[in-house]
């Protein structure tokens, strides 16, 4: 009787298991090919090369500070070292609080990234939130950022599907 019931509910679990639709997506190839993303793309590398250049150039005139302190070092009073050392501390403290500001966990790259990239998620999972209610699918997973996925049937890729919906062929 108790392995009936084990062999009945192992067979109600795999009816069940079959009644759920899985659909995966690959976010890597829906973003290649929407133009938003790569202007948004282009855009945040543009920005993110001047500030670099912004933080590199306040750390090379901490760096030529010290050198010149370096060679001067010997003709220098105490009251002159300390003061060149404090300029030179000055400078590589306003080098790395750039360098915080453009490019920290709050950083201004960080604000710029989410302003730019959030409509364009936004917009992809309501596309694939919507396919998903249309079709009744229970699990839809990112194929390109899952890397527990060790085979997965092109046939229930639905990337083109929500590139269509989205307007893009």
């Amino acid at each position: 009787m108790k392995r009936l019931f084990i062999m009945l509910a192992v067979a109600l679990g795999a009816l069940q298991a079959n009644a759920q639709k899985f659909a995966l997506v690959d976010m890597e190839y829906i973003l290649k090919n929407i133009p938003a993303y790569e202007r948004a793309n282009e855009q945040l590398n543009q920005v993110s090369k001047k500030w670099q250049a912004e933080v590199d150039a306040l750390q090379t005139e901490a760096q030529t500070l010290y050198k010149n302190y370096q060679n001067e070092a010997v003709f220098l009073s105490e009251e002159q070292k300390t003061k060149q050392e404090e300029a030179i501390v000055a400078k590589e403290k306003e080098a790395a609080e750039l360098k915080r500001k453009y490019f920290g966990p709050d950083g201004e790259l960080f604000k710029k990234r989410e302003s730019l990239m959030t409509p364009i998620q936004d917009e992809i999972y309501n596309a694939v939130k919507d396919i998903s209610e249309q079709k009744g699918y229970s699990l839809i997973l990112d194929r390109a950022s899952d890397a527990g996925i060790i085979f997965a049937s092109p046939k229930i890729d639905i990337s083109n599907e929500v590139l269509t919906k989205l307007g893009y062929n």
